[in-house]
């Protein structure tokens, strides 16, 4: 008793109708997925009237590779304004410099707050 060999099944492929002209081509349609960017969020550093000036620059410097000049800058928004923004960030990202900023805050024992809000 023979076996029959396994025959794959054939592809569900559309196939264009046979013309003359096209000499039985096979065309294929690609279609093009669009995929959205990842939704940002900026990180922003509230104002509290404890943490010092130049912990904030420190903080700034330190886990956003801000310049001593762009520190100071942010620090006076965030002093003058109530808030600053920091960066911009994919959501993971910006939560985690969240955390880091926090712990680093509660560890040296001051009261400062920073948060993620996402960018419209």
């Amino acid at each position: 008793m023979a076996t029959k060999p396994v025959v794959p099944p054939k592809p569900n492929l559309p196939v264009a109708p046979k013309t003359p002209d096209d000499g039985g081509a096979l065309v294929v349609e690609r279609t093009t997925q669009r995929v959205e960017p990842p939704r940002m969020y900026q990180v922003v550093m509230l104002n509290d009237d404890f943490t010092p000036m130049e912990f904030v620059i420190e903080v700034l410097q330190h886990f956003f590779g801000k310049s001593r000049e762009a520190a100071t800058q942010i620090m006076l928004k965030i002093h003058l304004d109530g808030k600053g923004v920091c960066g911009v960030y994919s959501h993971e990202i910006a939560e985690t410099k969240v955390a880091l900023v926090m712990d680093a805050a509660h560890g040296a024992g001051h009261p400062l707050q920073a948060v993620t809000e996402p960018v419209e």
